[in-house]
């Protein structure tokens, strides 16, 4: 039966300029000497075969091609020329045993250009790609017409590279096959850890939770009880998106605590991921989840952490506010809402909360209508009942998601290894800086405190009654040291002292120290990272036999597919994504100009 192989990418006819650039495309008129030519393997005959069609200009097709032989003739219909090449009789080698050298059509002429397949291109580009993972096809194009004289267009392109990718790294496929073997891995290698996966009812790919033991352990023992919960498209082949749960160590680093690749991200998917978080985890400290309240998070996060705190993110809800008022107010109206939005969530006191509201009122009443109904106490400092130590944002583990977008484009289970290794190298290089420390709270976090203390010293403190003081500056405070609180709030909203709070210890000869949050000290970000992440040696399904064991589940990829067209990103910073919009200069309305105006 014959066999036909990939269509050609189009050719350009070589020009005066191309054909000094054809120095590689040249150098192929060689790879096919003649009868009796050896070769290793049927894939590096072709390869061969490949390349001096493209030196010589011409087209073939396969008569033949099996395990055995290789019969290749001319496109070109009446052409005599010919090649046939077979195993050599107990050996390995390939041998051609019959070649007719003449063309006879015009696919022996070099001027008809050259061709070339993808998976050719994405052969060629390989080893280029190695060296620079983020070669765009836009530049992969012009160097193969450059070299080659072939002209691709992007798809074509962006083609190849999937090509060289998967020639480089393993295949997509195969990588979901691993699935079962690389969690039972995880979980040998690293005792304690989790990893878990489940597949659609027909065997395709569905969500994969890891949560290693050494990131379970150092945010129990060391870190705040905070988790952000975010969520980063992948840009794989099959698509998929990641979902975090990061945490922040005592010295306002992020710390990975658990993270889940799902096929979408669904309200589904989040409440199944949060289950297994909640797995996970064996204490039952009050966590504040730092969250978007879209997803079914508003409803999953109380049902699955029954004690929880949910601040909603405020750069989310910030985003909606600015959304829904687009097409409504000016540039400049909107910025200053959302301006005073921030400072309304900031303000640590109840006054500096209605301020800002009333400027909102001031610019729109719908505006104001919309804050007051999104639940102020879910993201306003002053009515938020939990610890979230000022942190309001959940993409507040950026480092983390930059190590995700190194790493987005591999096959599934090397983009779980190789976050586990940035993860593992990190947990061994903060352990070792720590180990240098010789203050009692972590470097920023002691920073901030002298900055406090220098600032304390222009202060003049009052005794008003058992452990409740006044403190006079700028303005008039009333620290309580036994509640750990001042009526500034940023002890509280902190956990660490105010200026007022150390003008009244150094007046009773007491330590800040004393008086800091237990997670800010260098014992504490120690006991964060006390434990290693270890290594997981290359995952090889075991060989098929009669082990008596249960059969393991073979897992497809899910049957979504990259969308083309650029991927879409997060949104940036509300206050930044403003655009000054059109306004009339004639009724003042939005969106148009006065020659467009069709007010009368």
């Amino acid at each position: 039966m014959e066999t036909h192989e990939e269509p050609p990418l189009k050719s350009i006819p070589p020009s005066s300029s191309d054909e000094k650039n054809r120095k590689a495309a040249l150098q192929w008129e060689n790879t096919i000497t003649g009868v009796d030519q050896r070769f290793n393997s049927f894939h590096e005959f072709k390869e061969a075969l490949h390349k001096y069609s493209i030196a010589r200009g011409f087209a073939y097709r396969y008569k033949k091609n099996d395990s055995h032989r290789v019969s290749v003739k001319c496109k070109s219909q009446g052409c005599p020329w010919r090649i046939y090449a077979s195993r050599l009789s107990t050996t390995q080698l390939i041998c051609i045993k019959k070649m007719n050298e003449n063309h006879t059509c015009e696919g022996g002429n070099v001027k008809a250009g050259y061709r070339a397949t993808r998976g050719w291109v994405g052969n060629i580009i390989k080893e280029k790609l190695k060296e620079s993972p983020n070669y765009k096809p836009k530049d992969i194009a012009a160097d193969i017409r450059k070299e080659y004289g072939i002209q691709l267009n992007y798809s074509q392109a962006w083609r190849a590279k999937e090509i060289a990718r998967e020639q480089l790294q393993g295949s997509y496929k195969d990588s979901y096959k691993l699935l079962p073997f690389f969690c039972e891995r995880i979980k040998e290698t690293n005792p304690g850890s989790f990893a878990t996966f489940s597949t659609k009812e027909d065997l395709s790919f569905h969500r994969l939770f890891v949560s290693f033991h050494a990131c379970i352990s150092g945010f129990e023992q060391g870190c705040r009880p905070l988790l952000f919960l975010d969520s980063v498209p992948l840009l794989s082949k099959y698509q998929g998106v990641l979902l975090a749960a990061v945490s922040v160590d005592g010295n306002d680093g992020i710390f990975p605590v658990a993270f889940a690749i799902v096929d979408e991200e669904t309200e589904e998917n989040w409440h199944w991921f949060l289950q297994e978080l909640k797995s996970a985890l064996s204490n039952t400290q009050q966590i504040t989840f730092i969250a978007d309240f879209q997803y079914g998070l508003k409803k999953s996060l109380p049902e699955v952490f029954e004690n929880c705190y949910h601040s909603y993110c405020l750069r989310q809800l910030a985003e909606k506010l600015n959304k829904d008022l687009k097409g409504q107010f000016s540039h400049e109206a909107r910025r200053f809402m959302i301006n005073d939005f921030y400072a309304a969530a900031h303000a640590p006191k109840l006054e500096g909360f209605q301020r800002a509201l009333e400027n909102i009122k001031n610019i729109s009443a719908e505006a104001y209508d919309w804050v007051i109904q999104s639940e102020p106490e879910h993201w306003a400092s002053v009515f938020f009942p939990g610890a979230r130590y000022n942190f309001m944002q959940s993409n507040y583990g950026q480092d983390f998601y930059c190590w995700v977008g190194e790493v987005q484009e591999l096959p599934i289970t090397q983009i779980i290894d190789s976050l586990r290794g940035k993860m593992m190298e990190a947990i061994y290089n903060w352990r070792v800086e720590s180990n240098q420390w010789v203050s009692k709270l972590t470097p920023s976090k002691e920073e901030k405190l002298q900055k406090e203390a220098m600032e304390a010293q222009s202060l003049s403190v009052l005794i008003s009654h058992g452990s409740t003081f006044e403190v006079r500056g700028e303005s008039i405070e009333i620290v309580d040291v036994e509640a750990w609180d001042c009526s500034c709030k940023g002890w509280r909203i902190t956990g660490l002292p105010c200026s007022h709070a150390i003008a009244v210890f150094d007046g009773i000869d007491r330590s800040p120290y004393d008086y800091c949050s237990r997670y800010f000290t260098v014992e504490s970000y120690r006991a964060t990272y006390a434990e290693s992440i270890n290594p997981v040696p290359n995952v090889e399904p075991p060989p098929t036999g009669d082990s008596g064991e249960l059969p393991i589940i073979t897992v497809t990829p899910p049957p979504m597919r990259r969308p083309p067209g650029r991927p879409k990103v997060k949104s940036a910073d509300p206050l930044d994504s403003i655009k000054r919009q059109l306004q009339c200069s004639k009724c003042k309305g939005l969106g148009h100009n006065k020659k467009t105006c069709k007010a009368s």
